[in-house]
C-alpha cells in the first residue's frame, strides 16, 4: 500500500554537504564514532540507507558508502534534502524545536523542503531552561516558566518532555506544590542553572504541560547515550497516566522500543494514552514488521501513530516512511480483511489518528 503519512514527531536535519564522518554520526545514537577501521553503515540502518536513498539520489540500490556521499555532495545539502524529503510522501510534521541550532534547517525551511505542513512541539525542558538563563528568580521561576509556556503553547500543536532523559521514568506523579517548586528552583539556579535535571521541577513542568491542554508527548525506550535505559520503561508510567487520565489531553508514548509491549498495554487499558515505534523503524530496516506486529498485538488500530524521530539526514525521514508503509503491508495483509477495511485501518494508523489528536486540519486521506 503507498499513503501519506503524518510524521506526529520528528527533528530538523542538517542544511549544509556533510563528510562521511559527519554522516556517520547521524546514522546511530552513540555520540562516539565506531572503533578504528569500522562504519556506522555497517547496520541494519546503514543498509537501509543505502537500499532505499540510493536510488532517489540516481545511485543504485546499495551503492558504496563513498559513492553515496560523493553523489550527496554533487546534489548540496539542499539538493538532497529536498529529493529525499519528498519521496518520503509526508503530509504533515510535528517538529520537536528543542534541538534546533544553526546548521540544522529551521520548521519553516523543513516543510517547504518536504512539501508538508510544519507545525511545532514545544519541549518543556527549552521552555524552563530559556526562562531560567534570562535570570528569573526562584520564587518567580513557576509564574514566569507558566506564562511563558502557554505563549510558545498558542503556536504550537504539542508539548514534550524528555523526563525519561534528565531523571527517568520511575517518578513521583503528583504534582509538587509551589513551595516545593520555589525550593527545587532555588536549589537549581544556585546550582548555575544549565541542564535541569531536578526530578520535582521535572514534574512541575510535566503538570503545567498538561495544563495548556495540549497533547503531551514522552520520549521512551532507547535513544542517546546519556540515558538509562531500565529507566525509560513506559510501563514506569503508569501512576503518572494514572493521575492525568481525567485531566483531558492525550499522552503519547514515543518511540518505546524495546518496551513497546508495555507501551501497547498502557494503550490498551487508558483511554488517552497513544503510542508510536518511531526511532526504531529506520534502526531495525527489514525487522520493522516483528516490532510493529508486537505492538498490535495489544494496541487498538485507533492508538498508534507514525513518527520517524528523523533528526540530522532527511534520509531518516525517507527511510522511516519506506519501511514503515511496507511493514503496515506485511502486517495488515495476512488479515483476511476486505480491501476498504484494510484502507481504513491504514488510514487510521497513518494520517488518521493524528489528525485527531493533535486536531490537524485538513489532513489528506490516505491514498
Amino acid at each position: 500500500m503507498d499513503f501519506a503519512l503524518v510524521d506526529h514527531h520528528c527533528h530538523a536535519v542538517a542544511r549544509g554537504t556533510l563528510t562521511r564522518p559527519e554522516f556517520e554520526a547521524f546514522l546511530t545514537e552513540s555520540d562516539r564514532p565506531p572503533p578504528d577501521g569500522c562504519s556506522a553503515f555497517d547496520s541494519l540502518l546503514g543498509v537501509a540507507v543505502r537500499r532505499w536513498c540510493g536510488p532517489v539520489l540516481d545511485l543504485e540500490a546499495g551503492a558504496e558508502p563513498d559513492a553515496y556521499i560523493r553523489r550527496r555532495a554533487e546534489l548540496g545539502g539542499e539538493g538532497a534534502n529536498r529529493r529525499l524529503l519528498t519521496a518520503a510522501h509526508l503530509d504533515a510534521l510535528l517538529i520537536d524545536t528543542g534541538l534546533d541550532s544553526d546548521p540544522l534547517l529551521a520548521s519553516n525551511e523543513l516543510g517547504r523542503l518536504a512539501g508538508s505542513r510544519a507545525y511545532e512541539v514545544v519541549r518543556l525542558e527549552s521552555v524552563a531552561e530559556d526562562v531560567a538563563a534570562r535570570g528569573t528568580g526562584s520564587g518567580d521561576f513557576a509564574a514566569v516558566f507558566s506564562a511563558e509556556l502557554h505563549r510558545r503553547a498558542a503556536g504550537a500543536v504539542a508539548i514534550k518532555s524528555v523526563v525519561a532523559y534528565r531523571h527517568g521514568l520511575n517518578f513521583d506523579p503528583g504534582r509538587p506544590s509551589l513551595a516545593e517548586v520555589a525550593r527545587a528552583a532555588s536549589g537549581w539556579l544556585a546550582r548555575g542553572r544549565g541542564r535541569l535535571e531536578d526530578p520535582v521541577l521535572l514534574r512541575h513542568l510535566l503538570w503545567e504541560g498538561i495544563d495548556t491542554g495540549l497533547p503531551l508527548q514522552l520520549h521512551t525506550g532507547f535513544g542517546d547515550p546519556d540515558l538509562d535505559l531500565h529507566r525509560c520503561d513506559p510501563s514506569l508510567l503508569t501512576r503518572f497516566l494514572r493521575a492525568c487520565a481525567d485531566a483531558g489531553p492525550p499522552v503519547l508514548l514515543l518511540h518505546c522500543y524495546p518496551y513497546h509491549r508495555q507501551a501497547a498495554y498502557l494503550a490498551n487499558v487508558y483511554p488517552h494514552v497513544y503510542l508510536d515505534i518511531g526511532l526504531a523503524v529506520p534502526h531495525v530496516g527489514h525487522r520493522a514488521p516483528t516490532i510493529l506486529a508486537e505492538a498490535l498485538e495489544l494496541a487498538p488500530f485507533h492508538k498508534l501513530l507514525f513518527s520517524s524521530d528523523a533528526y540530522g539526514l532527511a534520509e531518516l525521514y525517507h527511510v522511516a516512511a519506506t519501511v514503515f508503509r511496507a511493514a503496515l503491508t506485511e502486517v495488515l495483509d495476512p488479515l483476511g480483511l476486505a480491501v476498504a477495511e484494510r484502507t481504513r485501518i491504514a488510514g487510521m494508523i497513518s494520517t488518521g489518528n493524528a489528525s485527531r489528536v493533535y486536531q490537524l486540519p485538513g489532513t489528506a486521506a490516505d491514498s
